[in-house]
């Protein structure tokens, strides 16, 4: 159902890579809601995914960029109110990736030239894209811009590793950008805590079938899904949390507020057999 929250209004979309992608949705519900938006991912991106299938869907069109690269960002940004006529009322950043979880690296074992790519395409690539768009004066007065975190910014979970780092740093950077893009121009900058969403890149994550199932029986509501977080980006771009900044608003069923539920408890077991190396040893990287 459309309630014209966005009608008129001007977006970007950064990271959709298919439809299980949480942008993929966004890019499919902001439309929906009357927006005109441009797409932008990387040119591997756009080689391995289907951005192509969803630009035609949407009638919009897709700029490539590398999100760590300042002159492409750049690029998306002046390509984007030309051919959108205007000035970007909305931003959505999706985009993480570590290689060191990508190469089984352990938290305790870090390639440091991978955590560097990590920090960069994961968090620094939110401060570049928000820098290089105020630079530009390319986001109205009164506009949204919203990343993409996970709670393993507060909290340690197994197997996130470096993200964590990354997701702490964009957080972090949502918040100064957020004072300083408001007193300015009234642009707010959040951050949405998302349940485990089983995404292309969220599966790479090691365990991450037992820590969906977990965070599922954790949570009084049950995670939430890609669907329904498109749906609270909607609301973070319309005009209605005009007064809603620098904040990390969790999305998550109520998993960031519960200690130990019931059913997660009933079936809690006892066996770390599977995490132990051949001498028996517990690997809790």
């Amino acid at each position: 159902m459309s309630y014209d929250l966005l009608k008129g209004k001007r977006g970007i979309i950064f990271g959709a890579l298919n439809e299980q992608s949480i942008a993929w949705k966004v890019a499919e519900r902001a439309v929906e809601e009357g927006a005109t938006i441009t797409l932008s991912n990387t040119p591997m991106a756009l080689r391995m995914g289907e951005l192509d299938k969803l630009a035609d869907k949407l009638r919009c069109q897709v700029i490539p960029a590398d999100a760590t690269s300042v002159d492409d960002l750049t690029n998306v940004f002046q390509q984007s109110v030309e051919i959108l006529g205007g000035k970007i009322d909305f931003v959505l950043h999706s985009i993480g990736m570590s290689p060191n979880v990508r190469k089984k690296r352990t938290y305790d074992d870090l390639d440091y030239g991978m955590l560097d790519k990590t920090l960069d395409i994961s968090a620094i690539s939110f401060h570049k894209m928000i820098q290089a768009a105020k630079k530009l004066n390319a986001i109205a007065d009164y506009g949204s811009i919203v990343a993409l975190t996970y709670v393993a910014s507060q909290r340690t979970f197994y197997g996130y590793n470096d993200m964590a780092d990354a997701k702490a740093l964009l957080e972090s950077i949502a918040r100064s950008f957020g004072y300083i893009y408001g007193r300015e121009r009234n642009v707010r900058v959040n951050t949405i805590s998302q349940s485990p969403t089983m995404t292309t890149a969220g599966s790479g994550v090691k365990g991450m079938d037992k820590l969906f199932d977990f965070a599922d029986r954790m949570s009084p509501l049950g995670n939430a899904s890609a669907a329904e977080c498109a749906d609270y980006c909607i609301t973070l771009f319309s005009d209605l949390t005009r007064k809603v900044t620098m904040q990390n608003l969790f999305h998550d069923g109520g998993f960031s507020s519960v200690g130990m539920s019931l059913r997660a408890m009933a079936t809690y077991e006892k066996g770390l057999d599977e995490y132990m190396d051949e001498d028996g040893n517990v690997i809790y990287g």
